[in-house]
């Protein structure tokens, strides 16, 4: 049986985005046994050869660019080099974190033997706080936030957030596993709270600005609508860039 087509959110001929689906790795990995990869299906969607320029962690949604010749793919790698893309996320965290904030945080990854300089920030979208006890509180609390990383390391948001107390909700890797259980028993959530909603470039041949993004999965969607933080649509204009 066939998969779906991945959704393409934008494509032209020099570039194309696609709306990754949580639990696809973007390529095949030596330390994983999957068979299926978002590259190989996108090529053999597009029946032609393509070129990854970024990737998102295995249980991360969204925006996802790949490059459809070298020159594009070359030109794509020195923006993101040169920190002049912006990737914007979605992420429902444990806790009340402040209304925006800065993390500087060396990040050091499962299976990294060293931590590299991470930075990233965020401002807060909405709060919720809902009956149910937690450790010594009668009640849980949980807050939607946009954040955006300002370096590109592996599993930053995640691990930054975790530094900052508040981890990202279905993060079975670095999260709260007491809260991750409560959302599979209450919203039967299997994946990570965290999706890209945006990216922003300019266009690798005509440098013209593209801001390119991806709606948040319905799952993801209906949780925050259950807990009465309905996604008002994308809005960053605390994310500069």
């Amino acid at each position: 049986m066939m998969p779906d087509p991945l959704q393409i959110l934008y494509q032209d001929e020099f570039i194309i985005a696609i709306d990754k689906p949580s639990g696809l790795l973007v390529h095949k990995s030596a330390i994983s046994q999957d068979e299926t990869f978002v590259l190989q299906r996108l090529r053999d969607q597009l029946h032609r050869y393509i070129y990854p320029v970024h990737r998102l962690d295995r249980p991360t949604s969204g925006v996802l660019l790949f490059a459809l010749d070298q020159d594009s793919a070359r030109a794509i790698c020195s923006q993101f080099t040169e920190n002049r893309i912006a990737k914007h996320y979605r992420a429902l965290v444990r806790g009340w974190p402040e209304e925006s904030g800065e993390i500087d945080h060396p990040v050091r990854p499962q299976r990294a033997t060293i931590a590299r300089p991470a930075q990233s920030i965020f401002t807060r979208l909405g709060i919720t706080e809902q009956p149910w006890p937690s450790g010594a509180h009668s009640t849980s609390r949980y807050a939607l936030v946009a954040v955006r990383p300002l370096t590109g390391r592996r599993h930053q948001l995640r691990l930054h957030l975790r530094h900052i107390a508040h981890p990202i909700i279905g993060d079975t890797m670095y999260g709260d596993s007491r809260h991750n259980q409560r959302f599979r028993e209450v919203f039967g959530l299997n994946r990570l709270f965290l999706h890209c909603a945006e990216v922003r470039l300019n266009h690798p041949r005509t440098g013209e600005y593209l801001r390119i993004s991806a709606p948040l999965p319905e799952t993801l969607d209906g949780i925050l609508k259950d807990l009465r933080l309905e996604e008002k649509g994308i809005a960053f204009q605390d994310l500069s860039g």
